[in-house]
C-alpha cells in the first residue's frame, strides 16, 4: 500500500536517467548493461542507489531489471550473505546521488532528469 502511494507521488512524465562523472569515458549504455552494476553482477562501475522505498527507486528497478523492490532487496541480501557483493550505497535524493556521481569517476547513478546538470553525463534515459 504505502509503495503504491510513494509511487503516485512522482509525476507521470517523470524520466528517470542514468548518469555516470564526467570523467567517466562511457557515453551510453543499454537498460541490460545497467541492471548489471545495480543487481551486483558486474562491478565495472560502483552503483550509487536511491533511497529505499523512495518512487524513483522502485521505478528505476521495474523499468531496467523488471523486479520490485522485494525482488531486489532478496538478490542483494543473498549476494552479501555469500559475500560476493556489496550493496550500492544509498542517498536520500537525486542531489545527492549526482553529487556522489560527479565526484567519482567509477560510480554509476540514477536520478530525475530534471536533476541533470552539467557536473554529470547522461548515459542512458529510461522510457
Amino acid at each position: 500500500m504505502l509503495s503504491a502511494l510513494a509511487a503516485a507521488a512522482l509525476p507521470a512524465s517523470a524520466e528517470i536517467v542514468v548518469i555516470v562523472s564526467k570523467q567517466n569515458p562511457a557515453t551510453r549504455m543499454f537498460s541490460e548493461q545497467a541492471s548489471q552494476f545495480f543487481l551486483g553482477k558486474s562491478n565495472l562501475f560502483t552503483p550509487v542507489d536511491q533511497a529505499d522505498g523512495s518512487a524513483i527507486r522502485n521505478e528505476f528497478y521495474k523499468k531496467v531489471a523488471d523486479k520490485d523492490a522485494a525482488q531486489v532487496k532478496a538478490l542483494w541480501s543473498k549476494l552479501v550473505f555469500t559475500g560476493k557483493a556489496t550493496p550500492p550505497k544509498e542517498y536520500p535524493n537525486s542531489a545527492d546521488v549526482k553529487k556522489a556521481v560527479a565526484a567519482d569517476p567509477k560510480a554509476i547513478g540514477y536520478i530525475d532528469k530534471s536533476a541533470v546538470d552539467d557536473t554529470v553525463k547522461v548515459i542512458l534515459t529510461l522510457p
